[in-house]
């Protein structure tokens, strides 16, 4: 899928904590969706854009925080519009 060799792949995730593919009894490695976009990111990071092994780390460490942050924040929106849905409701 990321069209990069299977021994990239091994150095990948030697290289970045974050890629860690769950393994099967037999040993053979299942890479989940976020594994599989993480891959895709470092990638694009290495390929791309010309990062430094050492800085595609550091700037998916970065950039680690900011998405929770906002995901929260997006989560916390839309349970806020479902509370003031039901308050709406319970008025009538």
């Amino acid at each position: 899928m990321a069209g990069v060799p299977a021994y990239v792949l091994r150095f990948w995730e030697n290289e970045f904590p974050m890629v860690r593919p769950r393994r099967t009894e037999a040993g053979q490695r299942l890479y989940r969706q976020a594994d599989i976009e993480r891959i895709l990111l470092i990638k694009h990071l290495l390929h791309e854009k010309r990062f430094t092994i050492r800085g595609a780390r550091q700037h998916l460490k970065r950039a680690s925080a900011k998405p929770v942050d906002e995901r929260l924040l997006e989560e916390l929106a839309h349970v806020r519009a479902e509370l003031i849905a039901i308050r709406n409701l319970l008025e009538r």
